[in-house]
């Protein structure tokens, strides 16, 4: 259990606490101490916090209307927020209180923040990061609201069964929520379909269905409480429960089919959308949220200041990725159609509210969505978005253009089937469009928005991510958050890069010692869960090489596993060599429909059953899927790292945060010159950080020109027999056909650069190996790693938003 790092502020003390908790359990759960189980104290401790953050939350909103501040508007498909009551306790500077309060009727606070199930609202990087974006915005006192959907089940519940992936509905919201706040009087109508209709001058969108969405309300305490700022969810509901007719007529199924097609909006997060059923959901999803938003937006703002002309000096809109592109259109539509401006003013006033951050460059995820589907379910939009298409495309003639650029530029891709791209809706229709790391901005001028950025060279510009340092150091970690202040104070509590003192003890023989009697009571927690969990025993002195993210190709967590296996043939081929002991963790989620990432995480496992049982191995390798990965298991498993890896294919991943937590925790990277790990390893030096592998230029030099990995397996003999192995059934006796083709795929284009990567991993692996010999270098070196990724918090990539994108306070 964290402590709290600072004295409580404006908080009760513990007896008050615990009479305060005592009062909630009779009135609000209707229990007595004695027969109040576990969670009837969980939800008594909530709901009494949360009387306390209440008392700054209407403060804030309050200040905010006194002082007419501008806000930000945050629009995320995800919003990954993990557990709440620590996050919460330690920000408002009553952890001690807590703690106090419930021992005094025998309870721990440790077994009470374990009930808190993790929210289902993100996936991975995207939504972690969303929600580090909204505790620094509090932290910063900067008024915010995010707004996004309250999946019921949202990502999926995974379940490993004989090696694969079974994907379970996660139903975090089966016994309620008690941080939710239910905000009836914000609903909005949300429609889809119909035609639109000429009126006088005017024209009058009939939408054909028409669903309700309504707010919930969670809130955000930053840092010492200083501000509350508000994470807005929508639910969605049909205009009439059930259409009792065909109730009484004995169509009891089809009585309910509105309520059906609205829940459906809310049920999942991205649902599969290889059918042109999850297309529409998608599309119904990403407008039904977003148009929700910007009505909100718009009716704050109208009700406060009046004049709708100067929304861009009171709200900065800022698009998390290309998911909410549609509020464009919507915030013109309303612009247009509701406030009665010509297209021209609401064009400019449009782009002055609007912010477009780009996290891919992945083609597959710059949506794009079928013209006629897009037409049928939003004809108005489709009409601004032709009107907003000819603006631009007259500008791009009028500065010579060609044609192929003009192409391009368009935001009707005519190259095959006719499609609408959200990327470039939201580029052309903000004044800001970022990247999220030095490199990934860089590429997106050269690459996916290269026309774009030659018609409006100001517009990109760099953001590079950032993590709360409150969640990913003071709480998950609270043994290394204490040896830190005891060895340079607490002003790094304040302000991360402050952590930077260490430099001058990194060489400090007792503080490296410190920092490792931490790191290894991480290390034995985290074994003592998944002996628990997964009855597999590991040797906390093991190198705990850690690979924890999404599972997707260009991740590459199959160079890592073919790595393994080249290792673990070496380590019964030479069993007279001084093999370092590691412990290799995997854990992360696949689509439901990606085969091969699904089929990564088959492999994983099978590597894991055969190496694991393997007693002529002796302990010194061991391999650990973890299910189900999560916002709790990665505070679990981040602390007790040694080595993060971050090999991505050069030129793919567009920062990574879970590079900058690892490295915050004291593990060394592992990693490609990709993302923001240049910039990591700028600020930690080259002598910290372990770099292998193909630059993002030469990766794209041998796509252009040619590249054959046969070749290159056949000259490296580790690979070719790793390879060989894996593809030839070694590890799926049961199946000896099972990689065959996922390592075909390596040998006739290997496009994710594993053959061409394999021998500079291999090195690299082997250089950990010596680095881990020399404890006492290691220690300097994770020392290094915590003074110097400061600069990585959130605070900072936010108070850089605010300065140059938001121009607020």
């Amino acid at each position: 259990m964290a402590t709290d790092p600072v004295s409580p502020i404006l908080a009760p003390g513990p007896s008050e606490f615990d009479a305060h908790i005592v009062r909630v359990l009779r009135h609000r759960i209707g229990k007595n101490e004695r027969a109040a189980k576990m969670h009837d104290w969980y939800n008594a401790s909530i709901y009494a916090l949360r009387d306390a953050i209440i008392d700054r939350w209407i403060e804030s909103t309050h200040r905010t209307y006194e002082s007419g501040a501008k806000r930000v508007y945050y629009l995320s498909m995800e919003f990954l927020i993990g557990r709440l009551l620590r996050d919460a306790l330690s920000n408002m500077g009553m952890t001690r209180e807590m703690d106090e309060a419930l021992r005094a009727h025998g309870l721990d606070l440790a077994e009470i923040e374990e009930l808190e199930p993790d929210a289902a609202l993100g996936n991975g990087g995207l939504g972690r990061l969303a929600a580090c974006f909204m505790e620094s915005l509090a932290t910063l006192d900067i008024p915010a609201y995010g707004y996004g959907i309250r999946y019921v089940n949202g990502m999926f519940r995974q379940r490993i069964k004989d090696g694969w992936q079974v994907e379970l509905p996660e139903t975090w919201l089966a016994h309620g929520n008690p941080w939710e706040f239910d905000r009836m009087e914000c609903s909005y109508r949300i429609g889809f379909g119909g035609e639109v209709l000429a009126r006088d001058d005017d024209v009058v969108w009939k939408p054909a269905e028409e669903v309700e969405a309504s707010a919930v309300d969670t809130p955000v305490v930053g840092w010492r409480g200083k501000r509350v700022n508000t994470l807005r969810l929508w639910t969605a509901s049909p205009l009439d429960p059930i259409r009792l007719d065909a109730f009484n007529a004995g169509d009891h199924f089809g009585a309910l089919e509105e309520q059906v097609r609205a829940d459906s909006l809310v049920r999942v997060l991205y649902p599969a959308d290889g059918t042109p059923a999850g297309q529409e959901l998608r599309l119904r999803q990403e407008y039904f949220f977003t148009a929700a938003s910007i009505q909100d937006i718009v009716r704050r703002h109208v009700q406060y200041a009046d004049d709708i002309r100067t929304l861009p000096d009171k709200a900065a809109i800022q698009l998390n990725d290309t998911h909410p592109s549609v509020a464009v259109a919507e915030l013109m539509r309303l612009f247009i159609d509701e406030h009665g401006l010509e297209l021209n003013e609401a064009w400019e006033l449009c782009k002055k509210t609007v912010s477009y951050t780009n996290h891919t460059l992945l083609p597959e995820a710059l949506e794009s969505w079928p013209l006629p589907l897009f037409e049928r379910l939003l004809p108005r939009h489709m009409q601004i978005i032709y009107a907003i298409n000819s603006r631009i495309l007259r500008e791009a003639r009028k500065a010579g253009c060609d044609d192929a650029r003009i192409s391009a530029i368009s935001l009707i891709d005519e190259s095959g089937e006719r499609r609408v791209r959200m990327a470039n809706l939201a580029f052309v229709g903000a004044h800001s469009v970022n990247g999220v790391a030095a490199l990934h901005t860089e590429l997106m001028k050269k690459t996916v928005f290269a026309d774009l950025h030659h018609l409006y060279p100001q517009r990109i510009n760099n953001k590079t991510n950032g993590v709360t340092p409150r969640r990913w150091l003071h709480q998950c970690n609270p043994g290394l958050t204490r040896v830190i202040r005891e060895a340079i104070g607490d002003a790094f509590l304040d302000d991360a890069e402050k952590l930077a003192d260490l430099n001058a003890l990194a060489d400090d023989g007792a503080l490296g010692e410190r920092v490792a009697e931490v790191k290894r009571a991480n290390k034995v927690a985290l074994a003592d869960h998944i002996k628990q969990t997964m009855n597999i025993r590991l040797d906390p002195d093991a190198l705990f090489d850690v690979q924890i993210k999404r599972i997707h190709e260009y991740k590459r967590q199959l160079l890592n596993l073919i790595e393994t296996v080249a290792l673990y043939d070496q380590i019964r081929s030479h069993p007279e060599r001084d093999w370092v002991p590691r412990v290799k963790i995997f854990g992360g989620k696949a689509a439901p429909t990606y085969h091969n990432a699904k089929l990564v995480i088959k492999l994983a496992n099978d590597i894991a059953r055969r190496v694991n049982s393997d007693p002529s191995v002796g302990g010194l390798l061991k391999v650990v899927f973890v299910p189900n990965y999560n916002v709790s298991l990665a505070e679990r498993i981040i602390p007790a790292a040694d080595l993060s890896e971050q090999i991505s294919t050069a030129g793919m991943e567009a920062s990574g945060t879970g590079n900058m937590k690892l490295a915050l925790n004291g593990a060394l990277t592992i990693g490609t010159l990709d993302g923001a790990n240049i910039e990591i390893r700028d600020r930690v030096g080259d002598e910290n950080i372990v770099i292998f592998g193909l630059t993002a230029e030469q990766v794209a030099e041998k796509r252009a020109n040619g590249y054959d990995p046969r070749e290159v397996v056949e000259s490296s003999l580790e690979l070719g027999q790793a390879l060989s192995a894996i593809a030839s059934g070694v590890f799926s006796p049961d199946d000896p056909n099972r990689y065959a083709e996922l390592i075909g795929g390596i040998h006739d284009h290997d496009w994710f650069m594993c053959a061409a990567d394999f021998d500079s991993y291999a090195a690299a692996q082997r250089a950990v190996d010596t680095r881990w010999e020399d404890q006492a270098g290691w220690r300097a070196a994770a020392i290094r790693n915590i003074a110097n990724v400061g600069w990585f918090s959130s605070d900072r990539t936010i108070a850089e938003y605010a300065r140059d994108i938001w121009n607020v306070r």
